[in-house]
């Protein structure tokens, strides 16, 4: 039974090897790149535009009343980043249903880096709305003694968001395994449905996340400024 993407190797020279991992994960980024090519090509503003442009629009309007529902700010700035995350994390989650295919989230490495996105495109948000000086005060409240704390803080806060999304990606891949031996047909279908909810659900979870910890960075610092 195999636990982890990383574990499945296709071609390997010396040290170097491409295992499933990366194999599946550039498929997604081809699969979405070419999607987003041919939809968007074919844009209009008439009254009949296409099925697919529906679907984006509803798509993007979606992502953006939840991004200003959760951070209380307009959400054109965070919305490339954190639609990106929602979409391939979305995508890498429901593939699964292909045959063959092995979702890049059930790989630590996929989610460890997802995280080190948001970990750094926190203070990247907060410094480009607020500047360094007040970003970076925060560390220090509401005393200079509460700075390993704080960063403390926002290393486990990414070390759970990396977890959380390989635990609950790994845990169903692993569940299906299991009944396909015990029960071939029934029951792993229903689980695989379960799966695909799940995944959808786990991507949402860690697009809300990833806009919370931007928009505590952005308008908490405000806050502060000016009560200073």
């Amino acid at each position: 039974m195999t636990i982890s993407p990383d574990s499945i190797v296709f071609w390997q020279w010396g040290v170097v090897n491409v295992n499933a991992t990366m194999v599946f994960t550039w498929a997604v980024m081809a699969l979405l790149t070419i999607g987003a090519w041919t939809i968007t090509r074919g844009l209009t503003d008439g009254p009949t535009p296409s099925r697919w442009q529906n679907l984006l629009e509803v798509l993007v309007t979606g992502l953006r009343d939840q991004i200003r529902e959760v951070s209380r700010q307009e959400p054109d700035p965070y919305l490339p980043f954190i639609g990106t995350l929602f979409i391939f994390i979305a995508a890498c989650n429901v593939l699964a249903i292909v045959p063959g295919y092995f979702p890049p989230t059930g790989s630590l490495s996929t989610t460890v880096a997802l995280a080190v996105t948001v970990f750094f495109a926190v203070p990247v948000f907060g410094i480009a709305t607020h500047g360094v000086g007040t970003y970076l005060h925060h560390y220090v409240q509401p005393s200079v003694f509460m700075l390993p704390f704080n960063i403390i803080g926002e290393l486990s806060r990414t070390i759970a968001l990396a977890v959380r999304l390989y635990g609950n990606i790994m845990s169903g891949t692993v569940i299906v395994a299991i009944l396909l031996g015990l029960v071939p047909f029934f029951f792993p279908v229903v689980i695989q449905l379960l799966g695909l909810i799940t995944g959808l659900i786990q991507a949402y979870i860690f697009a809300v996340l990833a806009a919370v910890y931007i928009a505590s960075a952005t308008a908490a610092r405000s806050t502060q400024h000016r009560s200073s």
